[in-house]
């Protein structure tokens, strides 16, 4: 009987290797599938292969989201959305216990933690309130989000010195705009101040230097002087051959906004650029967040790392974010915004503002070194 209960395990443990190495294969082919849609024909085969499994590849599927493109993301998030569907159609229970393991394993992406999180809530609606409370600090934005706004909710509850100590609480962990922005006004009320700018990571320290011609939108992949060596001192023919020099500049809005039509007055089909330079004390990775109405270029070091040509399309804050990394002592950062030349009354800003963040969107550990170079 013994050697029987063996054979049966080692059988069993057998099909389940078998069973996640054919679900990997799976996985592979469908992260496979490339932006310009090679492969989209593989990948929707193997989509309908990886849920015609069942439940049992649904926390594979999960893990293979952690390092999936965007464009194989979309398919693997269906993905388990449809094996979801598939279990409770056959009315299994999904498995609560190792859902909220896997939400509450950090090493997991933001994305594949947001959908199990997801999950488990749908099957478990009191999953908030026993799982957001210690989730305030939690590398997922949207995971933190949830639980600032829970703890803001409770928060309006509370009066005195223990509602101004909660406040100050979620003001430390807080990393959207608009929920930074109810912490403060409620701090307001305790007589307190936070400091947005600082909190966030916002640099407000530029040298500008513009306008330069873009009739056409020619500027933008025009690469003028400052692209290839930035010298403050120098002295650049610009737009309609007027001489242009670089001019220190320091945003006081809040927010970091950088206006260019007050700070190097009006222009149309023009460029400018912004400089400053921070400095790390060991080399780290970070994320250029950043917003811009006009169209925008940032090299970091000397070397292009983002490139968007839309004009007056709106600007928010955090609207792009671009991961890169600082090395250790000065970095030199610049930004190239062009304008356009439409007439009417909503195109006429001309505008940016840029923060340095850890992962998690709260402020870099760097200090910005402008006037020491």
């Amino acid at each position: 009987m013994r050697l029987a209960a063996i054979l049966c395990l080692f059988v069993t443990s057998t099909a389940s290797a078998a069973n996640l190495a054919e679900t990997q294969k799976l996985l592979n082919r469908i992260k496979a599938v490339a932006k310009e849609g090679d492969g989209n024909q593989d990948a929707q085969a193997a989509w309908k292969e990886l849920v015609a499994q069942g439940g049992d590849a649904l926390f594979p599927t999960l893990t293979a989201l952690d390092d999936a493109s965007p464009v194989a993301a979309n398919w693997l998030r269906s993905a388990v959305n449809a094996l979801v569907e598939k279990e409770k159609a056959a009315g299994k229970k999904l498995p609560a216990d190792q859902l909220e393991t896997y939400v509450k394993d950090a090493k997991h992406s933001p994305t594949s933690r947001r959908i199990a999180y997801e999950i488990l809530v749908d099957i478990d609606p009191k999953t908030p309130e026993r799982l957001l409370p210690g989730m305030l600090n939690d590398p997922s934005g949207e995971i933190r989000r949830d639980a600032v706004a829970a703890a803001l909710k409770a928060a309006e509850k509370l009066e005195g010195e223990v509602a101004k100590k909660e406040y100050q609480r979620l003001f430390a962990v807080v990393r959207d705009q608009d929920q930074a922005e109810a912490i403060v006004k409620a701090l307001d009320k305790f007589g307190m101040k936070p400091d947005v700018t600082t909190h966030f990571g916002i640099v407000t320290k530029w040298m500008l230097v513009g306008p330069f011609d873009s009739t056409k939108g020619a500027g933008f992949t025009k690469a003028y002087e400052p692209e290839t060596k930035v010298d403050l001192a120098a002295k650049y023919r610009g737009k309609n051959n007027a001489e242009v020099t670089w001019k220190p500049h320091v945003a006081t809005d809040p927010y970091g906004k950088v206006d260019l039509n007050k700070a190097l007055e009006k222009h149309k089909d023009a460029v400018a650029y912004a400089y400053t330079v921070v400095e790390s004390e060991k080399e780290r990775p970070v994320e250029f967040r950043f917003g811009c109405i006009c169209a925008i270029k940032v090299f970091v070091n000397g070397k292009e790392l983002f490139a968007r040509e839309e004009y007056h399309h709106g600007e928010r804050f955090d609207q792009y974010v671009a991961k890169g990394t600082l090395k250790a002592g000065k970095n030199e950062i610049l930004v190239k915004i062009c304008q356009n030349n439409q007439t009417e009354q909503w195109a006429q800003a001309w505008q940016f503002q840029f923060r340095i963040a850890d992962a998690t969107g709260g402020a870099a550990p760097v200090k910005v070194a402008l006037a020491d170079k």
